[in-house]
């Protein structure tokens, strides 16, 4: 049995979620709580998932991802989030986490793990790219008149 550093939590309910919010803060300030738990709840109803990891009793790591199937690369694991504390980075728990993430595309069956990330987040860049991540291509964004 693994320490608790070791241990992936799966989010299956709000309580499990709410722990979540701290670190899912970091990543999406833009977000107060109650907004995450709601679109945490949206998006779960089509197959989005949260995991974390816990240590000394508080959620120092998560990650949410989906399953879609697309033209361009067929069945994947799209990460939407992935994200460690501040205080907690540099322990290897992005890392866990991506790693799990990679077991569990193969598990389903999917053919890749994607995911989009900020154009200056070079600390995340260089952690994609040690867990055998290719940089394949950019993500464009059109905002409409609401933004």
């Amino acid at each position: 049995m693994g320490t608790p550093e070791d241990e992936i939590l799966i989010v299956a309910d709000e309580e499990q979620a709410r722990r979540c919010f701290p670190a899912f803060h970091e990543l999406r300030p833009h977000l107060d709580e109650d907004t995450f738990v709601a679109r945490w709840r949206e998006q779960s109803s089509t197959g989005y998932q949260i995991v974390a990891i816990e240590a000394d009793g508080r959620i120092v790591a998560a990650a949410g991802f989906r399953e879609l199937t697309t033209m361009a690369w067929g069945r994947i694991l799209y990460l939407d989030d992935l994200i460690a504390l501040p205080e907690h980075r540099g322990h290897g728990y992005g890392g866990r986490l991506l790693r799990h993430l990679q077991h569990e595309a193969i598990r389903r069956g999917c053919d890749e793990l994607h995911l989009d990330t900020g154009y200056t987040r070079h600390d995340a860049h260089r952690s994609y790219l040690r867990n055998g991540f290719d940089l394949i291509c950019h993500h464009m964004a059109w905002r409409g008149p609401q933004a």
